[in-house]
């Protein structure tokens, strides 16, 4: 807190010195008119919005603001393996800010309207810093809290994609996107995208949006993803703020055997019938347990660890959620062209209640989730994509016609690519037909199913106090033994937001946990029994930049 005052003072005062030229500068001769004026906003110009970017000293917040847990963004892409390699980095330099706002006509009378939807003290605090930077180097901004339908006042497209107006009322907002896919950062940057409220037609990035979906392979889809990426940071379309960081904290107990830790809000291979624990009864500790039932996969598939461990999916994915191998499917093959999926089942499979596991149950599931609501947008599309699914979702045909089945096979066929189809298959899981298939879809949520649920996953469910804890067992009939020593996971119920995190680490009884909250960091970093390892996930502060002329602006 100390720095983040000290970092304020700093600001207020060069904010005050270079107010006392302001004067002089604004009596100077104009210069003719600049490009943007035809456009109806200045943020029209790169070069202002490059300038925007420039003026914030983003490390100096993160390491201040946010006491060092978060990253610095240069693309909305997180680190790793699908960041762009060379991207302009905008370095803090309010220098090069003044000159390119200079550069660009910079109305100095023109007062930037910023909104934003998020009420807690450290974005408040967020909000205050950036408009000193950005007052530093002559720039007025005025910051507003939204209330009310947020999808209506932030994500409306103009009629006109190519002139505007504007149907939303600001010129900056303050947003955050968390994806599971990276198509969930950039599908929005198509011109014909129904949440693209502030970029306008531009052929070449279309074109780049597009190229992502061409192709269903992961090494093709992340050289287009970087060549888009390039074009959006060079042309600054939006302005990258930070990536927010969740943790996984594992007990001195634990030993993972060498096993990445990764997103947890999903799901990857753990290998965790391998993992040991230092326990006599073989019982590893852990959070977000049931509350009042088991969540259904449809919304998020993987936010609860019970998903995970309870059921099993078509194929795995890694640590990075990149799709590995097979799962459920003992192998897979994607067609060259991307159109189809031939899915291998194993025949080795039981769900926890003795019956086997059939290709039936994937047929069953595919159709399940197209009428499910809520279903992740990933998802949606994969299924939709799907030969026939239109039909079937409108009650207009009894089945999918792209799902076939010939024993163990299954075979899915696609109308279109969807390059994110193994992604789907690697985390929404099978689902039992024997015990939902009278189950209507949209109230399946109710179901008394989900009271006690039945998988094919590695543990199975033995006993639940909705609202305090649930044991789950190691279920002896699954098909991979293992070389561990966990028999049981006692999950304390809780949301996301685990308010006995610590005092449960503290008495010793959190082995793994997960969390995106930077105060259950600070505090179990202080146990000696704890060890915090920080993962990078698919979660991206950003300001949105309206180029379409603002309406208060429209005379």
């Amino acid at each position: 807190m100390k720095k983040l005052l000290s970092l304020l003072l700093v600001l207020l005062i060069s904010v005050s010195v270079f107010a006392g030229g302001s004067q002089e500068a604004a009596s100077a001769s104009s210069a003719a008119e600049p490009e943007w004026v035809s456009k109806g906003t200045p943020l029209a110009d790169v070069r202002v919005r490059q300038a925007l970017r420039y003026a914030i000293d983003m490390d100096t917040i993160v390491d201040t603001l946010f006491e060092g847990m978060a990253q610095t963004a240069v693309s909305l892409t997180s680190p790793g393996d699908w960041l762009a390699d060379g991207l302009n980095e905008y370095e803090y330099n309010p220098e090069l800010a003044k000159q390119l706002l200079e550069e660009a006509g910079w109305p100095k009378d023109y007062t930037l309207d910023v909104v934003y939807y998020y009420s807690d003290q450290q974005t408040v605090d967020l909000m205050a810093i950036i408009q000193q930077y950005w007052a530093a180097v002559g720039v007025k901004s005025s910051f507003r809290k939204l209330e009310g339908d947020l999808t209506s006042q932030l994500w409306i497209p103009p009629a006109d994609m190519v002139n505007g107006p504007s149907e939303v009322k600001w010129d900056i907002a303050y947003a955050a996107i968390a994806a599971l896919s990276e198509s969930e950062f950039y599908d929005r940057f198509e011109s014909t995208a129904t949440n693209n409220s502030s970029i306008p037609y531009d052929a070449k990035l279309d074109e780049l949006v597009q190229a992502t979906r061409a192709s269903a392979d992961t090494e093709v889809q992340k050289a287009a993803f970087k060549e888009l990426q390039k074009y959006i940071s060079d042309n600054m379309l939006v302005i990258p703020l930070y990536h927010q960081i969740a943790f996984v904290y594992t007990s001195d107990r634990l030993d993972m055997k060498g096993n990445a830790v990764g997103n947890d809000q999903y799901s990857y291979e753990k290998n965790i019938l391998d993992w040991t624990i230092d326990s006599p009864d073989g019982m590893m500790y852990t959070n977000c347990g049931p509350m009042e039932f088991y969540q259904a996969p449809n919304v998020n598939p993987g936010q609860f660890p019970y998903q995970e461990f309870l059921f099993d999916k078509l194929v795995n994915a890694d640590a990075s959620l990149n799709p590995t191998g097979g799962m459920l499917a003992e192998s897979y093959e994607v067609s060259p062209d991307g159109m189809q999926i031939v899915f291998n089942l194993r025949d080795d499979v039981t769900w926890h209640d003795g019956e086997p596991f059939t290709a039936d149950d994937v047929t069953f599931t595919i159709e399940f989730y197209l009428k499910s609501p809520g279903l992740n947008a990933v998802a949606l599309n994969t299924f939709r994509a799907i030969k026939g699914a239109a039909a079937y979702a409108d009650g207009t045909a009894e089945s999918v016609e792209g799902v076939t089945v010939d024993g163990n096979t299954v075979t899915v066929t696609f109308e279109r690519i969807d390059p994110n189809a193994l992604l789907t298959f690697s985390q929404w899981p099978i689902l039992p037909e024997h015990l939902l298939g009278s189950v209507n879809p949209v109230t399946a949520q109710q179901n008394e199913f989900w009271q006690h649920p039945i998988g094919t996953g590695p543990f199975k469910v033995s006993e639940t106090v909705l609202g305090n804890y649930a044991i789950l067992d190691r279920y002896e009939g699954y098909y991979r033994t293992g070389t561990g020593n966990i028999q049981r996971i006692f999950m304390f119920a809780s949301n996301e937001n685990d308010a006995n995190l610590i005092k449960n680490a503290e008495s010793g009884q959190i082995d793994y946990a997960f969390s995106k909250n930077v105060t259950d960091t600070q505090g179990i970093e202080l146990l000696d029994n704890m060890t915090v390892h920080p993962v990078n996930i698919r979660y991206t502060r950003l300001f949105f930049v309206n180029e379409f002329p603002h309406p208060a602006n429209i005379k």
